[in-house]
């Protein structure tokens, strides 16, 4: 089950079912089964409390991924600072939505393995991300 949730921050998830339906078939694409996956949408400051109380980091960041996927199942939590995704889109001049599915995206990547350390990493994190930004669009 996809859940969404809201953390300090008044935002609505557009069409939360085709983003159901989306995060599923990204997850089923990759080989695997979705499990519990929850998104919290939260500000800056939240994300912020939640990096250096479980990260030990003192910096915002734009999503963090608690994996609690087992065998071959996804699950797991998604914070997402809705501030720091509407700063990226501006940043990199994305509309809003397409940052903020890029970011789902990124996190649910993260939970099926993949991982953005290396440059090699990071440029098949992108691939991947277009990728199904494309599969969200032709649903």
């Amino acid at each position: 089950m996809i859940s969404y949730y809201t953390e300090d921050v008044k935002f609505t998830l557009k069409d939360k079912r085709k983003n159901t339906v989306w995060l599923k078939s990204l997850i089923q694409k990759e080989g695997a089964l979705a499990g519990n996956i929850s998104l919290i949408f939260c500000s800056d400051s939240y994300i912020l409390d939640i990096n250096r109380k479980f990260l030990q980091h003192n910096y915002y960041t734009d999503i963090i991924t608690f994996d609690y996927c087992e065998d071959n199942i996804i699950s797991g939590d998604l914070y997402i600072s809705i501030d720091t995704v509407m700063a990226n889109a501006k940043e990199y001049e994305q509309d809003f939505q397409t940052e903020l599915d890029r970011v789902m995206a990124h996190g649910v990547l993260h939970l099926l393995g993949y991982d953005d350390h290396t440059d090699e990493d990071i440029a098949m994190m992108r691939l991947k991300e277009n990728e199904y930004i494309a599969l969200k669009n032709e649903i």
